[in-house]
């Protein structure tokens, strides 16, 4: 199926930052899902698919890139600072990462192996 990098980042890479971000703040915050809703804007139920993987299975991230998300955890919670501000500038940071072109390659076999669509101003 061809698409855009846009799309693969709004079906793909959004849904796993903020499934990435859910099991974060269980896991090392000991938060309840209703919390995470809470600072996500999700339903208590969509953050409990994230986390038995029925929803945003299918991107995965390198270890380099989870410590980045790591990071945005702790801007997060620490900041108080907008999700969605966060979530854009994560989503632009992982624009062209290896995990995410590689997804991409795999939903469209037409891209090449030298594709710098992402990139490209």
């Amino acid at each position: 199926m061809k698409s855009l990098p846009q799309e693969i980042e709004v079906w793909y890479l959004i849904p796993a930052l903020r499934r990435e971000l859910a099991k974060i703040f269980i896991s090392d915050y000991g938060m309840t899902q209703k919390q995470v809703s809470q600072v996500l804007y999700l339903t208590e139920s969509a953050v409990s698919q994230y986390l038995n993987s029925k929803r945003a299975k299918e991107l995965e991230f390198s270890g380099q890139e989870i410590e980045e998300i790591k990071k945005t955890a702790i801007d997060i919670l620490s900041n108080k600072t907008d999700i969605n501000e966060n979530l854009y500038k994560l989503s632009a940071k992982f624009r062209g990462c290896n995990s995410l072109c590689n997804f991409h390659r795999k939903q469209d076999s037409s891209i090449s192996k030298d594709c710098d669509l992402c990139l490209s101003n």
